[in-house]
């Protein structure tokens, strides 16, 4: 097929890139999909599939970009690898990565949405001859899509009147929990909606509890408490597809703990900063940022010692080692765009479960 040329995230090379599989996810788990019925102008559903690996490996399945196809086209799915198993097919447009809509975007930036997902991404496809009919019929594809299908993650702090909310759940029933949240109170202003099912506690799932025993859980929290929730259409979405919804597919914005994107501009003395390995204090191993030199570019854009990066212009950095992460931040000449946590916010989002690489 025909490929347009970009210049891409490894130079002048064609913009593709390719996701191997991970063997140890088992085939038993349902792809998530939606039955593709044609309306009378032959334009069929988007379809779901979540597709998951470890950090060393891919996803077995290539995103291009083509003179002759329009959008971004799904090629070269490996035989045997997760993409396969879990449905996708060569020619699949690629509509949405984890909720976000990216037809529109331009093909690098897809990419670097993917790469930057980590292990997990949900991604919404719609078959080559519907994306095509739909085009030509001038569908906006973006209305064939659900407004919002992450769940939230909400951090509570209780006053006066507690946390603000009171779970319900059917009689003799474990892990079936829903909340009535109180108007104006710490819950609803955290941003958990009022009817939404708890899904997770502090990092935990919920799934095994019964009432008493997610009572006990929620006053042994203190005074904080983390919520994965998810809305009444959020969690029908999720639950006919046969997906379990996990923190790393939420939607954090409502949370106190952010990452922060620095955008440096080499000066005559350099960026001022120094990177160094180390253990990270919820387990394996980061690239922190050190000796912050007062005046220079990094610490202009906010740079704060002890920062753990993330991403390096816009692409995961998890699984690479020291050498590596240099490689890439000296890869443009005299600029580079660094995404960094705290260790604050890096050891909360440890604590439920996503790592920080929900935040990417």
């Amino acid at each position: 097929a025909a490929m347009k040329q970009t210049k891409g995230l490894e130079g002048d090379k064609m913009s593709i890139i390719k996701f191997e599989f991970n063997p140890k996810v088992g085939i038993d788990n349902p792809a998530l999909t939606l039955t593709e019925d044609m309306d009378g102008d032959g334009v069929g559903e988007p379809r779901f599939y979540l597709l998951t690996k470890e950090s060393t490996e891919t996803f077995g399945f290539c995103l291009h970009e083509e003179l002759v196809c329009p959008g971004h086209v799904i090629r070269q799915i490996e035989m045997g690898g997760v993409a396969q198993r879990r449905g996708l097919q060569d020619g699949d447009r690629l509509l949405q990565v984890n909720g976000h809509f990216v037809d529109h975007m331009d093909h690098l930036r897809v990419v670097q949405k993917i790469k930057a997902s980590g292990n997990q991404v949900l991604l919404a496809v719609l078959d080559g001859d519907s994306y095509e009919a739909a085009k030509s019929l001038g569908r906006d594809l973006s209305q064939m899509l659900p407004d919002d299908i992450r769940p939230r993650l909400c951090h509570v702090t209780r006053d006066k009147s507690g946390f603000g909310f009171s779970v319900s759940c059917p009689e003799g029933t474990k892990g079936t929990f829903q909340l009535s949240v109180l108007q104006d109170g710490p819950a609803d202003r955290a941003g958990v909606p009022p009817g939404s099912w708890l899904l997770e506690l502090n990092g935990d799932s919920v799934k095994s509890y019964s009432h008493t025993q997610l009572t006990k859980k929620l006053k042994q929290s203190g005074n904080k408490v983390t919520l994965l929730v998810a809305s009444s259409a959020v969690e029908e979405f999720y639950r006919l597809r046969g997906l379990r919804v996990t923190a790393a597919l939420a939607d954090t914005s409502r949370l106190p703990f952010k990452v922060r994107e620095l955008h440096l501009v080499k000066g005559p003395a350099g960026y001022g900063f120094l990177l160094k390995e180390d253990d990270c204090s919820s387990g394996g191993v980061g690239q922190f940022l050190w000796d912050v030199d007062a005046g220079l570019p990094a610490e202009q854009a906010g740079m704060k010692e002890g920062d753990r990066v993330l991403a390096v212009n816009g692409e995961s950095i998890e699984g690479l080692d020291h050498e590596q992460t240099v490689g890439r931040i000296r890869a443009r000449e005299d600029q580079v765009t660094l995404l960094v946590i705290d260790p604050a916010a890096d050891e909360f989002y440890h604590s439920v479960g996503s790592g920080g690489m929900v935040l990417l």
